[in-house]
């Protein structure tokens, strides 16, 4: 354990935070998200839920505000407005942690198909169906020396 840092962001998921440059993409995914088929690299953390994950990464990663979408989740089935949840959460926590940003969705293959291009998925251990987000990473132009 260090101060300062989430509990959840052990060192391999830091490790991988850190090597990550402006531009690459980080996927949060659910636990039934395929992200061995679909991960270069896979990150397995102790979250219960994707929103969890989101709000712990979010303490350190910064977002590209500039790109649009810079955050997209996995789009529900029109049909299936009870899976919709998991999405709402996710919004409301980047709407709390992130800079106005542009937040984007695409249908499931599409994900995957993005996803398959990420710089890492991080596989949580949420349950509920499309829990799923991708996120742009942005840069740091200056750190806060205290």
């Amino acid at each position: 354990m260090l101060k300062g840092i989430h509990p959840l962001l052990h060192a391999d998921l830091l490790h991988v935070l850190a090597s990550m440059g402006h531009g690459d993409e980080l996927v949060i995914a659910d636990a039934n998200f395929p992200s061995a088929s679909v991960g270069k690299r896979v990150i397995q953390l102790a979250a219960p839920s994707s929103p969890a994950a989101l709000e712990a990464i979010l303490t350190l990663f910064p977002i590209d505000a500039a790109a649009t979408p810079a955050a997209i989740t996995m789009q529900v089935p029109v049909n299936a407005a009870d899976l919709m949840e998991p999405t709402r959460d996710l919004a409301a926590i980047l709407q709390r942690l992130a800079p106005p940003i542009a937040l984007g969705s695409l249908e499931r293959h599409e994900f995957y198909a993005r996803a398959r291009n990420a710089f890492a998925v991080v596989r949580t251990a949420e349950l509920r169906r499309f829990a799923n987000i991708l996120l742009v990473k942005g840069v740091v132009s200056r750190y806060p020396l205290n």
